[in-house]
């Protein structure tokens, strides 16, 4: 019996693909990868669903790194999908070696995507990754060059399925035939894709390209705002982002709050000056109660207790001023 390990992300495609390789008795098992950008939730569920074994593996700080320069560039947003899919192949084939694996595969659909699914594309990760003879692509494997795998018996072609294009119909008939239940609807899943998230990428790569995975996570917390080129404040907007922001404060980072009325936590972030920290207090005091009074104490520390607390009065900023410092 063959071994394949896939990648899986717990789409409708990902899922097929592993399912069209099992029903041909193949021994298969999958990997989800994690980022900052997207998780492993959805493969999880897959997995047990399919009782397909899943291997997690975290690789945010190399996936970063490629993110900020990616050698096949970006889609529509910052979206590295080329480079992303052959990083992914690269680091499964490893596990593939490693543990005896016959050949990787994936869900990706000829022509779904047309800048990062076409043939020239798919030829493209396939060579990156370093694996170019020993990945299969199970849905349009027939309108594809007959790989070294199907050559040598490890995969049945005529098993194997000839789907193309943006069109999920014949992928939805698979699903119900095969007794796929539940999957999640296209597109989604990947941070890069989203207009709303990638500005405020932007903004953190343009002034601080030595960023890490924990400047990333921040970017998902509340509403941001850039103070100066040196340094930033993530606003909470309710009590879940006020706990986000508690649990993210670390070493180098300053805690804002207003003393004695409702708001906001603020977290200032980078290398601030005495104008950095007017302005954050400005911005804590204008989106709470502080808005009403025309001066404001704030309170900036360095733990979230608040001892040893720098007490600043300052003015709430208009909403304008605010809008035109928030990062979109």
């Amino acid at each position: 019996m063959s071994k394949a390990l896939g990648l899986l992300s717990g789409g409708l495609d990902s899922s097929l693909a592993a399912l069209a390789l099992k029903r041909q008795g193949i021994e298969v098992t999958c990997i989800s990868f994690v980022t900052p950008f997207f998780g492993s939730g959805r493969a999880q569920k897959a997995a047990a669903a399919m009782d397909i074994p899943l291997i997690v593996q975290n690789i945010s700080a190399e996936h970063l790194e490629m993110v900020k320069n990616p050698r096949y560039g970006y889609g529509k947003n910052l979206n590295p999908c080329i480079d992303c899919h052959a990083m992914m192949f690269r680091l499964a084939g490893r596990i593939m070696e490693e543990q005896g694996f016959d050949f990787l595969f994936s869900g990706e659909v000829l022509g779904q995507r047309p800048m990062s699914q076409n043939i020239n594309a798919l030829k493209s990760v396939a060579n990156y990754s370093g694996f170019p003879q020993r990945i299969l692509r199970p849905l349009s494997a027939k309108l594809l060059p007959i790989t070294p795998m199907e050559e040598q018996g490890l995969v049945v072609r005529e098993q194997l399925l000839d789907i193309q294009g943006r069109s999920r119909r014949r992928q939805q008939e698979f699903a119900q035939e095969w007794g796929l239940k539940e999957y999640p609807s296209s597109g989604g899943g990947c941070l890069l894709t989203e207009k709303s998230f990638t500005g405020r990428l932007h903004d953190l790569f343009e002034h601080q390209p030595d960023c890490t995975p924990a400047d990333v996570e921040l970017l998902k917390v509340g509403r941001q705002f850039r103070l100066s080129p040196r340094a930033k404040l993530t606003l909470g907007r309710n009590e879940d982002d006020n706990t986000a922001i508690r649990e993210r404060l670390r070493e180098g980072s300053l805690l804002v709050r207003a003393c004695g009325i409702s708001g906001p936590l603020g977290l200032i972030t980078g290398q601030p000056d005495e104008g950095d920290l007017k302005a954050a207090g400005a911005l804590v005091a204008s989106y709470g109660k502080g808005k009403d009074f025309e001066q404001v104490t704030v309170a900036i520390s360095e733990d979230a207790q608040g001892e040893d607390a720098t007490l600043l009065s300052v003015t709430p900023m208009n909403r304008k001023a605010a809008e035109d410092l928030q990062v979109k």
